[in-house]
């Protein structure tokens, strides 16, 4: 197989097409801490879990950005974290 561009940017190594996977603990933890937030409207507990989503989506964004399979969840892991990032400094 040719290592084209296409081919490092939608390939993982064993040289399969890969776009999403099965979501991984920090997504997961992102997922159900956000959904908690809209549970929990106020107070300490709303802060704690946006603080543990927001770490968690973090944590997510650094793995893809530094250990993604392929260019294309890299670069989701970097539009992910500048995004959290911007959303952060408004």
């Amino acid at each position: 197989m040719e290592n084209t561009l296409i081919d490092k940017t939608f390939r993982d190594s064993n040289g399969k097409i890969v776009l999403g996977e099965i979501p991984n603990p920090p997504l997961i933890l992102w997922i159900v801490a956000s959904l908690l937030t809209l549970v929990f409207t106020t107070g300490k507990i709303n802060t704690l879990l946006d603080i543990l989503a927001n770490g968690a989506l973090f944590t997510w964004a650094w793995l893809e950005l530094f250990q993604g399979v392929n260019y294309f969840r890299r670069a989701l892991g970097l539009g992910v974290l500048i995004g959290l990032i911007a959303y952060q400094l408004q």
